[in-house]
């Protein structure tokens, strides 16, 4: 019995060595080939069943890999990057439930970023399917942390974001369509389209609604700043005020009000504005940047320049920081920083330039669409 099965484990071998070599040489079909002589003799060759799997999947043939890669698993559960093959080949071909618990399984595990995102990206998919956006964010937020600037995270990350935004909308205008919440939501809505007035009339709802509404007059004050009325920015410092008496905490409604006495020539009030801003929050860059300029009017350049560098460093895309510290480096004799900061000043202002132009073209795009777009049947 020993003389049969010793030429049968030979010829086991001699396909198996064969098999690699042509997996060297880059001859995927040859190679399939191979491995099932391997398996016709020892279906339990995890080597080559693995292998069958994945070639048959790169060859597109998912429903031939399915069962090799299964099986594999099934032999050796911690074959991540096999699992997540398998997911994926079911999910190719439509078996969404077994492909979600591969994936799900897989995708933690995985080390090699190339096949986490591609496996992510597709459990994504699936998720957002079955409108369990919960998950589907929680992988999103796995992603970006090993691939913080690839487009395909970054815009399954928007969609996923957008359609736990239009949820949680149509939910608060199921439960409470007259709440201050709701006027408030609108708003928020209405100021992304840059309906200014809109935005403003439901921001005053909300506040009439319930005027201990949380962020309600900073959000107020600020939509005010954006409108074209004079008489409507004026009362923009009335809101402010109202935001930092009912939150002390509110660093952005102190640095706003410090940014309004600054306007006024008020310049000891707006000091204990942007201190006390900075005493909230200490990184709060508007208030720094405001508390220099002060300081440059004061002409105290060399107090002035710590608070600039500060802000630069958190932020270096700050392109008011980079301009202003151009002119303390330049009154501090110091022209070769002065330059330095100018460059960068012209660098980061041509990119925010180029994203304000291509985001005012989408909205001019997407308000051209709906309005051209027919009505609906009647």
């Amino acid at each position: 019995m020993f003389a049969q099965q010793a030429p049968a484990a030979a010829d086991e071998e001699a396909h198996e060595r064969r098999a690699h070599d042509y997996l060297s040489q880059n001859q995927p079909k040859l190679a399939i080939s191979e491995f099932q002589s391997v398996l016709a003799t020892d279906p339990e060759n995890l080597d080559a069943r693995a292998n069958l799997g994945v070639l048959l999947f790169f060859e597109k043939d998912y429903a031939g890999a399915i069962p090799n890669l299964r099986q594999a698993v099934a032999q050796k559960a911690d074959l991540s990057k096999i699992r997540a093959l398998l997911g994926l080949a079911e999910k190719y071909i439509g078996q969404a439930s077994e492909a979600r618990a591969d994936l799900e399984a897989a995708v933690p595990q995985l080390d090699e970023a190339p096949i986490r995102i591609q496996a992510g990206l597709a459990l994504m998919e699936i998720d957002t399917a079955a409108q369990d956006l919960d998950k589907a964010a929680a992988v999103a937020s796995l992603l970006r942390q090993i691939a913080p600037t690839d487009p395909r995270v970054l815009y399954a990350s928007y969609r996923i974001a957008t359609d736990q935004a239009n949820e949680a909308l149509l939910s608060l205008s199921v439960a409470a369509p007259e709440s201050a919440q709701m006027h408030q939501a609108m708003a928020h809505e209405l100021e992304r389209s840059r309906d200014i007035p809109g935005t403003i009339a439901n921001l005053r709802s909300a506040a009439e609604i319930d005027p201990e509404l949380a962020g309600i007059h900073y959000e107020l004050a600020e939509a005010l700043e954006e409108s074209d009325d004079p008489k409507l920015r004026v009362e923009a410092r009335s809101q402010y005020q109202l935001a930092l008496q009912q939150n002390p905490g509110d660093a952005l409604s102190a640095e706003a009000l410090g940014d309004l006495a600054v306007e006024r020539g008020d310049f000891p009030a707006a000091t204990k504005l942007y201190q006390q801003a900075l005493a909230i929050d200490p990184h709060q860059a508007a208030a720094s940047i405001g508390l220099a300029k002060i300081k440059m009017q004061d002409e105290d350049f060399r107090g002035a320049a710590p608070m600039l560098e500060a802000v630069l460093a958190a932020d270096p895309t700050n392109t008011l920081a980079h301009y202003r510290l151009s002119l303390v480096y330049r009154r501090l004799g110091r022209p070769a920083d002065a330059r330095r900061e100018v460059e960068a000043y012209q660098h980061y202002k041509k990119i925010k330039d180029q994203l304000q132009a291509t985001y005012q073209k989408m909205r001019l795009e997407g308000r051209r669409e709906a309005e051209t777009a027919p009505a609906p049947a009647k």
